[in-house]
């Protein structure tokens, strides 16, 4: 249950930050939905497709009964609480700043770190023991989350300068 509270918990932060930055100068758009800038729209679409992807992955385990190794389970936790957190963190603090920029070597520096954390966890783990279905959820997820930051990283730092 835990995972599955992690997982939920991006888009969770995602909505209620956005929720309340309502008033935020940067995102008076919000009170006007048609306004919306293509990269929330994209954030939206990717990272509920990520999710959904995520969610589908933890009930495939909860249904087969296949269980996840603690050392797999380690590995994730440090790809959470040392990569995600202080990514999402990073972004939040960018998101809100008058010149995000002083933030963008910090932030590709945890997505490095992030994402090697994630390759280490699908070609030591995953690669033999996944099937075809779970190997697409997986792709799907780290694509989709892949888009949703690609989209926020061209919104903070392209769009907004």
């Amino acid at each position: 249950m835990t995972s599955l509270l992690a997982l939920l918990a991006p888009g969770v932060g995602f909505a209620s930050g956005l929720f309340l930055l309502r008033d935020h100068p940067r995102y008076l758009w919000l009170n006007h939905p048609a306004a919306c800038p293509w990269e929330f729209a994209l954030i939206a679409v990717s990272g509920l497709a990520a999710t959904a992807a995520g969610v589908a992955d933890w009930r495939f385990h909860r249904v087969s009964g296949e269980r996840i190794g603690p050392k797999e389970r380690h590995g994730e936790l440090i790809a959470l609480a040392l990569g995600g957190l202080p990514l999402f963190t990073l972004m939040s603090a960018a998101s809100v700043m008058r010149r995000p920029q002083a933030l963008l070597l910090p932030i590709l520096a945890t997505v490095l770190f992030t994402v090697a954390c994630i390759c280490y966890d699908e070609f030591v783990f995953h690669r033999a023991r996944c099937g075809r279905y779970e190997t697409r959820l997986h792709r799907l997820l780290v694509f989709g989350n892949g888009v949703a930051w690609l989209s926020w990283m061209h919104w903070c730092f392209v769009r907004g300068s």
